[in-house]
């Protein structure tokens, strides 16, 4: 699976959840969706990655959280090793 494949099923759980969905109104998925595939990618090589795309939305950290956690459960599933799916995660955290 390829990290624009990864993206796309990860924010389709992500609209589909109804207490993030409001977050992405007026947000152009294209953009996010080219931004969190280059980050992945560069996470998923272990390069570091961009900016985080989720950062600036106004989440909580708990949502941010679950955003974190559809990403992780989607690479599971796509049965990637569990060292790059730690490197993805790892990209992608709640900002401290």
């Amino acid at each position: 699976m390829t990290s624009s494949e990864v993206v796309a099923r990860w924010l389709r759980l992500v609209v589909a959840d109804a207490e993030l969905s409001p977050y992405l109104i007026g947000v152009d998925l294209g953009r996010l969706s080219a931004h969190l595939t280059a980050c992945l990618a560069n996470a998923l090589d272990g390069e570091p990655a961009a900016a985080d795309g989720w950062r600036g939305l106004g989440l909580s950290e708990a949502q941010h959280r679950r955003i974190v956690d559809y990403l992780v459960g989607v690479l599971w599933a796509a049965e990637l090793p569990d060292g790059h799916i730690a490197r993805a995660r790892r990209a992608f955290e709640v900002p401290a």
